[in-house]
C-alpha cells in the first residue's frame, strides 16, 4: 500500500481547486494511488520531458504525480487543467 504525499507547490495551489474537486480527489483519487499507482482506466505514465510523471484525468483536469516505488510513496506535484496541462 502506497502513501500520498503532497509537494508544497500542490497544497499551495489546492486552496485554489473547486472545493467538490478537491473532496473527489481525496475520497476517490487518492484511494485508488494508494492501491496501484501505475494502473487503471484515467492513468498515463507520460513521455518525453515528463517521462518520471504520472497523470490522472479527473474530467477536464489532469493531476500530475511522481512514484517512489522503493519507499512506497505517491509524491502529488501538480493539477492543471488539461488546455495547460503539458506547457
Amino acid at each position: 500500500m502506497f502513501k500520498i504525499a503532497e509537494t508544497k507547490h500542490f497544497q499551495k495551489i489546492k486552496k485554489d481547486i473547486d472545493k467538490k474537486l478537491y473532496e473527489k480527489i481525496k475520497d476517490i483519487v487518492y484511494p485508488q494511488l494508494r492501491l496501484n499507482p501505475y494502473y487503471g482506466i484515467n492513468i498515463k505514465k507520460l513521455k518525453g520531458k515528463f517521462k518520471r510523471y504520472y497523470r490522472y484525468r479527473i474530467g477536464d483536469y489532469r493531476l500530475f504525480y511522481l512514484i517512489e516505488n522503493d519507499k512506497l510513496i505517491v509524491i502529488v506535484v501538480d493539477f492543471k487543467h488539461r488546455q495547460n496541462s503539458y506547457d
